[in-house]
């Protein structure tokens, strides 16, 4: 009897993890799944204007562009980040996909004239990766801008804090939001959040050596990974992404 009870505890106790990490994996995924019922209403576009108190939109910069004037509309990013000179100036943009920090940095050691200052425009992606390549600028001591009407998402906001000297133009949009961790999403649910728990620890350590305020991850984390905070021009200043020389 008392090894029944134990065993239907235990089966509880699995049940309970796999739907901790059901939502867990559910939470991260980006628009197109449809929002659990009850866990709050869906934010406006990302083409509704940002105002103060209300900055969080949904996140899908494949479909649609920030109301930011004057807009640049490249077409659709690259699945990968892009090493490119356009005008005299060099950019980086797309996704972050796992490899790239290694594939660019080998780009920009290699680039004539050399990287000096990299313009950025990524809806996100690896974490891991963006601080990588973050730190490697840093060392380089490259100046990282974002311009009008183009964006700056998700982990590319990391790609941004590694510059010496970080130049935002009030008419960028450069948002925050949930991440995850680690590329295993079938753990159970106490070793996922250990995985995430640990993921964001790195993640602040990594900004406060970069000179930005960690207070910037409260936005973060109060975000689902469907959704994207906006950071106005005065919180992007009050939070150090925006240079005194920049």
């Amino acid at each position: 009897m008392r090894a029944r009870t134990v065993s239907r505890v235990l089966a509880a106790v699995l049940i309970f993890q796999l739907g901790i990490g059901a939502l867990l994996v559910l939470g991260d995924m980006r628009i197109g799944t449809p929002r659990l019922p009850g866990l709050g209403p869906d934010a406006p576009r990302l083409t509704e204007p940002v105002r103060p108190g209300d900055q969080r939109r949904l996140f899908a910069p494949e479909r649609d562009r920030p109301a930011t004037q004057p807009l640049r509309d490249p077409g659709p990013l690259p699945d990968r980040l892009t090493l490119t000179r356009e005008q005299g100036a060099w950019r980086l943009e797309g996704a972050i996909a796992p490899g790239d920090a290694e594939r660019i940095l080998s780009q920009i050691d290699a680039a004539d004239p050399a990287v000096e200052r990299l313009v950025l425009q990524s809806p996100g992606g690896a974490v891991d990766e963006a601080l990588h390549l973050g730190r490697a600028l840093r060392i380089r001591a490259v100046t990282t801008a974002v311009l009008a009407g183009e964006i700056c998402y998700s982990a590319c906001p990391y790609l941004l804090a590694g510059g010496a000297v970080r130049d935002v133009d009030p008419d960028a949009s450069v948002g925050v939001h949930q991440h995850s961790f680690g590329e295993n999403t079938l753990l159970p649910a106490f070793l996922a959040v250990e995985d995430i728990q640990r993921g964001q620890g790195e993640v602040m350590r990594y900004l406060d050596a970069m000179g930005i305020d960690p207070l910037v991850m409260q936005h973060a984390l109060t975000t689902p990974a469907d959704e994207i905070y906006i950071l106005l021009p005065e919180e992007l200043e009050r939070y150090g992404f925006v240079t005194e020389d920049g």
